[in-house]
């Protein structure tokens, strides 16, 4: 059978979405994958999956009456026909990717998932697989889409380790210019609520170096430059370079622990294995942690958490956890082994 994933964005879905690609490819199916340009490089090389389909639906919708854009959607049109999905997968249900489904004929299994905000696109599918009853995190939601076509749940874990044998000579050159034993700290996130604050990073990162002699370096992504470069320099710490998902899944790959709020690269990290402090408030990590060790994510939870809504400065939830009770739990994993 030939399907199709419909996982457009953002980073950390898309690899909350990867078992269903290992699963499938797995069980003898030709797996076919639709998502945003941004982030087709973090597909590139997934041993399950044959065929990447890139939309840039930010780009059709600004103009979409320019001759580029039919050019574009001709293109993927026939690039979808060629592939001749039998059904497509769609863990997102929403508008944006029941528009995308349709440039293909293939029927359509959404995820009927009534813990986020509702969506009337889900009516227009085949079938409809109720998420309430799988577990809690969306990485066992997603796999619930597999049961309709009696696909054998093996593997669990996202996995994203294909990324590491196509590094290239940034993440080299970095990687030799900084020290053996460092640990990656991220301020910044895709909502600025989901930021814990450089003031506390810097202070986790202080007593680390300190009590565990483990030197900081700052990641970062497009839109935390500022938070990258106060937290580099209150530390005097290096910032990794800007580099693509290979060489970031490299340089992670490295690190002793990736500490971060709830945002993509924190999610990359876990699907490479690599310990991760994930520090949440707004949103609830027993549903979107760190899928590996989502049970020791420091959660502050107040009577209104979790929160989808979206605000300009931390959290008052977020702002709760101290950076002393960070470095607590960074040392008992460690003692633990």
């Amino acid at each position: 059978m030939n399907v199709l994933v419909v996982r457009l964005s953002a980073m950390g879905d898309v690899v909350h979405a990867l078992p269903l690609a290992a699963n499938l490819s797995r069980a003898g199916h030709r797996v076919g994958w639709i998502v945003e340009r941004p982030f087709a490089p973090l597909l590139e090389g997934h041993p399950g999956i044959e065929s990447i389909f890139v939309v840039d639906t930010n780009r059709w919708r600004r103009h979409p009456f320019a001759s580029a854009t039919w050019r574009a959607l001709a293109r993927v049109r026939a690039e979808l026909s060629d592939f001749a999905a039998d059904v497509s997968l769609d863990p997102q249900a929403n508008e944006k990717s029941l528009w995308v489904s349709r440039l293909t004929r293939a029927p359509r299994i959404v995820l009927d998932d009534r813990s986020t905000r509702a969506s009337w696109t889900r009516k227009y599918s085949w079938i409809r697989v109720d998420a309430s009853s799988a577990a809690s995190h969306v990485v066992d939601k997603n796999l619930a889409l597999l049961s309709p076509l009696a696909v054998p749940v093996v593997e669990r874990r996202p996995d994203a380790r294909h990324l590491l044998s196509q590094s290239g000579k940034m993440a080299d050159v970095f990687l030799s210019s900084v020290v053996d034993k460092f640990a990656l700290y991220h301020p910044g996130a895709g909502w600025p609520d989901k930021c814990w604050g450089e003031d506390r990073f810097a202070a986790l990162a202080h007593e680390v170096s300190l009590r565990m002699g483990i030197d900081p370096v700052i990641s970062w992504g497009p839109g935390d430059e500022d938070r990258a470069w106060r937290l580099a320099e209150s530390l005097k710490a290096p910032r990794i370079p800007s580099v693509g998902f290979a060489d970031l899944a490299r340089i992670i790959a490295e690190c002793r622990f990736f500490a971060a709020g709830d945002t993509g690269p924190l999610h990359l990290a876990d699907a490479l294995g690599v310990p991760t402090l994930a520090l949440f408030g707004p949103t609830d990590p027993s549903r979107s942690g760190p899928y590996r060790s989502r049970e020791q994510a420091l959660f502050a939870r107040l009577p209104c958490s979790p929160c989808f809504r979206r605000y300009n400065q931390t959290k008052a939830c977020l702002s709760r956890i101290d950076p002393v009770a960070a470095v607590r739990s960074i040392a008992d994993r460690r003692a633990g082994g």
